[in-house]
């Protein structure tokens, strides 16, 4: 099966906007790990997009933005997703994130009650990975 994930670490987040109760992180160059069936290697992407909680609540300050993001979780429901994120991802339920920052103290650390990963444009192809 093929499959695609997010690569958090190196990851550049632009900005994050609350308005109301929703909360948007958005990558302005998220890394892509593409793997294909029966394919020894994998290839590296970059695309824009952006990862919206709903129903969500921040723990803490947030950190300075734009930013490059040293990994950490996003969650939802039973699962949590350690330094990277599926594409695609939509989920309803129970939904957390907890993102640390290159040159930063505090993390982006939230609760929510959805996640959904939107994605820009398509991807860019940047090199095979061995």
């Amino acid at each position: 099966m093929d499959s695609s994930s997010i690569d958090l670490a190196g990851s550049e987040v632009e900005s994050v906007a609350r308005h109301d109760d929703r909360v948007s992180v958005r990558f302005s160059r998220a890394y892509i790990i593409k793997t294909m069936t029966g394919s020894s290697e994998r290839t590296r992407w970059w695309q824009a997009g952006t990862l919206v909680f709903e129903g969500a609540e921040v723990e803490g300050e947030l950190p300075d933005f734009p930013a490059v993001c040293r990994g950490g979780d996003v969650g939802e429901n039973i699962y949590t997703y350690r330094d990277m994120i599926p594409v695609p991802l939509e989920s309803r339920g129970s939904a957390h994130c907890d993102l640390r920052f290159e040159g930063q103290p505090g993390h982006l650390k939230l609760r929510a009650a959805a996640v959904r990963l939107e994605m820009d444009d398509r991807p860019r192809y940047i090199e095979h990975i061995r």
